[in-house]
This record gives structure tokens, sequence and C-alpha cells, in this order.
């Protein structure tokens, strides 16, 4: 279902686009929690802390792939919201063209590089040799996960948040039956996992594109569209990069942060594997609503509506800002429980508490600058200005690496557990100020050429 979210009541348009997101990313948690609980439990702690070693660089290698896809949506949205048809179905062929040819460089060039990669970021030598083979399968399948989240964004692009949902919540349960039986009974191991997970996200990405083909024709292009639009494909790309950099730079101080766990040992690196988990989980409210914010800014820029632009992102701080104080606590209070959920009753969990214990306090007091980066970013986004999106990378790049240096100098964990708040307080400044800078730019746009930014 299509939602025009240039028109009708902000906040009631806001929560329908972001529940089912909320739903839809809360169920691609607990298929990824899934892996690492079936992994913990059925094939050991350091198999769990192998698979958690290689978080950061999925979300470099992914997180690329993710940004510059959803730069491309940028233009589908902001077309969408100006009415035009033909130049929503331009933007969907170039994109998909342009994606083909990164699917095949990146899975080519991630697969060469994982072993380096390990190497470099001090990956325990008792885990290393699981670490390759987990994250050697999900290089292997990358292109399933790029046409995913490709397909979900141009859905959102047009304001339809529903169809994704379906289709992840099928392929979560998915996800888990495969576990359980590539690890349990194929006896794959962390491989498996890494499968079960390559596996439901390509039938997600088929499903989407059955769904598109026989429900949402303004996504399906004509039979003559089919090719690179030149001055279309230059636009996607001068979004796209930005942010596809931006996600890179974000995930290359996430490496640097988990190098620097990494040198605790295999137990510390198990623990913050499960706490950051809880955490990921909690925070999905704010992806939420950051992914929300892009869809809405980006229909309103196209509209020409800076007051309701203006007024959206209004109210999505305020309903974030609620969100966060509900985590925190949330957090404090399911720590425990949700911890011993990833090990078998073999693992000590008193003894892992305390590295879990002391990520969780630390993360779960700057909530809400992280949550004013997932606003004030995708609303950046959205108005198509890619280089203030990239610029809010770069700062949190430079404060999680100059905390991560420092906690290695001084083998300080409080320290290299402190890297994602500083990141996340100096990038929430960033944002916000860039925010502001971006709307008094849209204005002046308004003032010389009216309500045709396009």
């Amino acid at each position: 279902m299509q939602q025009d979210m240039t028109k009708g009541p902000v906040l009631a348009q806001l929560l329908k686009f972001t529940i089912p997101l909320f739903i839809g990313n809360m169920f691609q948690q607990f298929y990824n929690m899934a892996d690492t609980v079936i992994v913990g439990r059925f094939v050991g702690e350091k198999a769990l802390a192998a698979v958690g070693s290689t978080g950061t660089v999925m979300f470099l290698m992914l997180g690329f792939a993710i940004g510059i896809t959803s730069g491309f949506a940028i233009l589908t949205s902001q077309r969408f919201g100006a009415g035009d048809e033909k130049g929503v179905k331009q933007s969907i062929a170039t994109g998909t063209i342009l994606t083909v040819i990164i699917a095949i460089l990146m899975t080519i060039g991630s697969s060469m590089a994982v072993e380096s990669l390990l190497t470099m970021m001090n990956t325990p030598a008792d885990i290393a040799g699981d670490a390759k083979s987990y994250l050697s399968m999900i290089c292997n399948g990358m292109t399933a996960c790029i046409f995913y989240n490709l397909f979900s964004a141009y859905l959102r692009a047009v304001g339809n948040s529903q169809a994704p949902l379906f289709f992840l919540v099928f392929s979560a349960i998915l996800n888990i039956g495969l576990d359980l039986f590539l690890i349990i009974n194929v006896k794959m191991g962390v491989a498996g996992a890494a499968l079960a997970t390559v596996m439901s996200q390509g039938i997600s990405a088929i499903l989407c594109v059955i769904y598109i083909v026989a429900k949402v024709k303004i996504l399906v292009p004509e039979r003559n569209q089919w090719k690179i639009d030149i001055p279309v494909a230059l636009n996607q790309m001068k979004m796209g990069i930005p942010m596809a950099l931006q996600f890179a730079i974000t995930a290359s101080g996430t490496m640097i942060m988990q190098t620097a766990i990494n040198i605790f040992g295999s137990t510390a690196v198990a623990a913050f594997t499960a706490a950051s988990k809880v955490s990921s989980l909690l925070t999905q409210g704010m992806l939420s609503m950051g992914q929300t914010m892009a869809t809405y800014c980006g229909q309103n820029y196209g509209k020409g509506n800076i007051e309701r632009l203006r007024l959206g992102v209004k109210r999505a701080v305020q309903v974030e800002v609620v969100y966060c104080l509900v985590a925190g606590a949330l957090f404090i209070v399911l720590l425990p429980n949700m911890v011993s959920l990833f090990f078998s009753g073999n693992a000590k969990i008193e003894e892992l508490l305390p590295w879990a214990r002391t990520y969780a306090y630390v993360s779960l007091t700057f909530y809400i600058p992280l949550s004013l980066i997932f606003i004030f970013r995708s609303s950046i986004e959205g108005c198509g200005y890619a280089l203030l999106v990239l610029g809010c990378g770069i700062v949190e790049f430079v404060a999680r690496c100059g905390v991560a240096f420092i906690s290695m100098q001084v083998k300080s964990y409080f320290l290299a557990v402190s890297c994602d708040p500083a990141a996340w307080l100096t990038a929430g400044i960033f944002s916000t100020a860039a925010f502001f800078w971006c709307l008094k730019d849209v204005e002046k746009k308004i003032e010389k050429n009216g309500t045709k930014l396009l």
C-alpha cells in the first residue's frame, strides 16, 4: 500500500509508517540474534565470539551496499512526492542496473579481503578459523542482501512499509528454521548460520520482486526504460556514493573499536557480542524512525513543502526522546537474562556479565544523541544533501577511532566500549547543526525557484 506523506496529520502519518518498519526491524534483529543464540548454545562460546568478531567487517561490506542503494531510492522518493510517475520508473531502472554492477564488484572484492581484514583486526587465534568461515559465506552471498535492501528501499520510497514487513517476518521464521537444521542436523557450525542468513535474505528479495511486479506498478519500468539514463545515474551516484562512504567510514570506525575490544580476549568479545545484540534490539525504534524520516522528508522535499518537513522532524524528535528513556530502562532490566540466552549451561555467566554490563551502562546513557543522528541524518538524506550525511560519518569515525586508540594504549575496556557513545555524542551534535543548515538552504531555494526543487 502506497502512502503519500505530503498530506494528512503529521504524527499519525509518521507512526503509521514507522510501526511496520519497527516490527520488521525487530524481526530482523530477532533472526540475527537467533544466529548468535543458536551458535552460542549448540556450537560454543568461542564460536559465538567468532561470529561477533565479524560483525563490524560485515557492517563495512554490507553497509556500503545499503548506503548506496538507499541513495538510489532518494530520487525515487522525491519524484514520487512530486507526482512524476515517469521519473519514478526511470530511477528504478537505472538504480537496478547500477546495483547489479555494484553487487558483482563487491562480491569479488569482499571475498578476496576476508583473511586480511580479520588479521588486521587482531582477531584472537582461537576464533580466527570460525570467523573466516562465517564471513566468507556471507561475502559469497552478498548479492542477496544487496537486492533485498534495494527493493525494500524502493517500496519505502513510495510510502509502502507493510510489504517489506511481511516478507521480513517470513524470512525471519525461515532463517531460524534453517539455522536449527544446518547447525544441529547438518553440523555445519558457524558456516551454517551464515548460509541460513544468505538464503533467507535471498528469498526476501525474490518475494519483494514478485510483489512489486504484481501490485506496485509505479515501481515497474517500461521495457524501453531498461537502460542507464545518464542524468539519472549521475544524480543517483551523487547521492548514493557519499551515503555509501558514510556507512563505510562508520563501519571502519567500528572495526577499530572491535580491534580494541579483541585485545581483552574471547570472553570479553563474547560478552560484548551478547550485550551489543541486546542494544541493537532496543535501538530499532530509532532506526525505524530514521527510515521513516528519509521517506517523509524526501516526499515533502519533492513537493516543496518545507513547513510540513520541519513539523515532521519536530514530532519525530518528541517521539524518540520518550522511546530512548524506555529503551534505556529496559536495557538495565533485561540484560542479565538476555545475556544468558546466548550461552549454554556450561558457560560461566558470572564471568561474562561484568564485561556486558560495562558496555550496557555506558551506551544507554547516550541513547538520545544516537536517536538524533537517525532523525537528522535521515532527514538530510531525504532532502538529497548526501555530502552532509558523509560529514556525519566522518565525525563519527574520528571520535570512535580517537577513543579506540587511547583505549588500546592504556588497555582500558571501559574506554574501548565508550567508542560508540563518543561517536554518538559528536555525530549527534554535528547532524543537528547540519540539519538546520540544510533547512535554511532549502528555504533559500524555495525563495529563488518556488516549490519546484527537482
